[in-house]
């Protein structure tokens, strides 16, 4: 689903207007026709419409997060997609206060990058690495962004899919390992979990050889692997909701 397709983040108008609207043949702004609704709401379509036009033309992200009701902001993902940061963090611990940051990795353009602790890994870099229109993580609402903020200061306030809530509302249960599997995505080590990572970390520490090579491969195939996820979570959403 595109922007486009939407009109949920109009004022008044639900999940069964906007349907009504779209088996009537609006399935996009430019198919709108105002005697498919109420003048009333007809009016706060068209006005929306006139103001959100400019503001995708120019990638304004922001507003659209602004206007969306939170469990609707996957519909951002397909005009941003090939902009959108997909990251991932690794940690020593799920503590924000005593424990820290190992590694961020983070998939955009088809390019990944990844910082590491002790290197690279500095809020300047971070701050660069995650500036995009829009951030995909799993999970990430409540660990990864609020992991980085704490731990570096910086402001991650910014148009953001948790893809754990898409998935959920299309039977995509339990964590990123889990869901994999169900997208067609093979990792080269599987073997390896969040557990692992804490392990491998430690082990790098004390000068075992090859230990951080394989961490930063984890981390890096965790960040990859979110596009996948996110492509067919939205494309079950679409099938689920368009006509």
């Amino acid at each position: 689903m595109r922007i486009e397709n939407t009109y949920i983040g109009v004022d008044g108008v639900g999940e069964t207007t906007e349907r009504s609207l779209w088996e009537c043949g609006a399935l996009t702004w430019s198919e709108f026709d105002r005697t498919l609704c109420g003048s009333q709401t007809a009016d706060r379509i068209e006005s929306f419409i006139d103001r959100a036009r400019p503001r995708l033309a120019d990638g304004d992200s922001a507003f659209f997060e602004s206007v969306l009701p939170s469990n609707e902001r996957w519909r951002l993902y397909e005009d941003f997609r090939e902009e959108a940061c997909f990251f991932d963090i690794e940690t020593t611990g799920l503590n924000h206060t005593n424990d820290v940051v190992t590694c961020v990795s983070a998939h955009r353009g088809g390019d990944t990058e990844t910082l590491v602790r002790g290197d690279d890994l500095s809020r300047e870099n971070l701050s660069e690495l995650l500036d995009a229109p829009l951030l995909v993580t799993f999970n990430g609402a409540r660990f990864d962004v609020p992991f980085l903020e704490t731990s570096f200061d910086v402001d991650l306030d910014r148009p953001h899919l948790d893809l754990m809530y898409p998935c959920k509302r299309v039977g995509l249960t339990g964590g990123l390992k889990a869901i994999e599997p169900d997208v067609g995505v093979e990792r080269d080590r599987p073997d390896i979990s969040g557990r692992d990572a804490v392990r491998l970390w430690h082990e790098h520490e004390r000068g075992v050889d090859g230990s951080l090579e394989t961490l930063v491969s984890y981390n890096r195939e965790d960040a990859v692997n979110l596009r996948t996820v996110a492509d067919e979570a939205v494309d079950r959403l679409d099938r689920k909701l368009l006509p």
